[in-house]
């Protein structure tokens, strides 16, 4: 069973309290001590680190100033104002349907100018065909038993994805192989998704890789993840969907990024797993 938002928040502010805490002791301060250098009560020190009392910003600025760790703070205070929001499960997101889900992320799409985005089991949405959309939020509302309004989350969605011809934005995709072959919806569902892909293909701000089954694999397979420029990073779970706001952890995602786009292809040899696909169509 997953846990709850509040289960998982706690979990969280009770990861930031320990983070804290291995810093007061890397500092050698007894709570007492750090206490006094924060102008706190002892009480207050030891209720923050017990995860009893939620840190503010500037109680984190505070402590890491004590601990003679200030280059810490950020990282800190970024994984403390997602803590109630880190995971947002598909359950509650669409308990009202898809559609709202849709347009919620789309002034986060307008602001982004660079999209990296990596996919493993299904196409990214911004590449969705309308029928292969509404083929497959049909299949996760069953799923997840919330109320199907798929055709018109589909065209949210479609709506959505028009910051691939508008703006200044710019996008690097990479796609397993897999991605070509599962099969979402009927043959030509499918058929209409893949020749989709090898249209944007031609678009001149769009770099799209495919990881071809053979690649000598440096990085395992991942989750699906999505970097919004380099100021958040969204990764997709069964469950629900988690929003990476802390710069190190972000940064983490682009170099994993980085490092699947060295066993992608790109170009006429992409063109051609794509190809393949359709033809496997039969």
């Amino acid at each position: 069973m997953s846990a709850s938002p509040s289960s998982s928040a706690q979990a969280a502010r009770e990861a930031i309290a320990t983070r804290l805490g291995g810093l007061r002791q890397d500092a050698e301060l007894t709570g007492h001590e750090l206490a006094l250098r924060c102008g706190w009560s002892p009480a207050k020190s030891s209720r923050i680190e017990r995860a009893k009392t939620p840190a503010s910003a500037a109680d984190i600025r505070a402590w890491c100033k004590a601990c003679g760790a200030e280059d810490r703070a950020d990282d800190l205070i970024a994984a403390n104002r997602q803590a109630d929001q880190m995971y947002v499960h598909w359950q509650k997101l669409h308990r009202h349907g898809m559609r709202r889900a849709q347009e919620e992320v789309v002034p986060l799409y307008e602001q982004t100018r660079l999209f990296r985005v990596y996919c493993s089991n299904v196409v990214p949405g911004m590449l969705q065909t309308e029928a292969y959309a509404a083929a497959l939020l049909s299949t996760i509302a069953a799923f997840q038993g919330t109320p199907d309004d798929s055709q018109t989350a589909a065209e949210s969605r479609i709506e959505r994805s028009r910051v691939l011809h508008e703006g200044s934005h710019r996008f690097a995709l990479l796609l397993e192989e897999t991605v070509l072959r599962y099969r979402i919806g009927a043959a030509a569902t499918m058929a209409g998704q893949l020749g989709y892909l090898l249209a944007v293909m031609a678009l001149p701000n769009v770099s799209l890789g495919v990881i071809p089954f053979t690649a000598q694999r440096l990085v395992w397979p991942l989750e699906a993840f999505y970097l919004f420029d380099g100021r958040q990073a969204s990764v997709e779970l069964l469950t629900a969907a988690v929003n990476v706001t802390a710069p190190s952890e972000v940064a983490t995602y682009a170099k994993a990024f980085s490092e699947l786009s060295k066993l992608a292809v790109y170009g006429a040899p992409a063109r051609a797993l794509v190809s393949d696909a359709i033809t496997s169509l039969g």
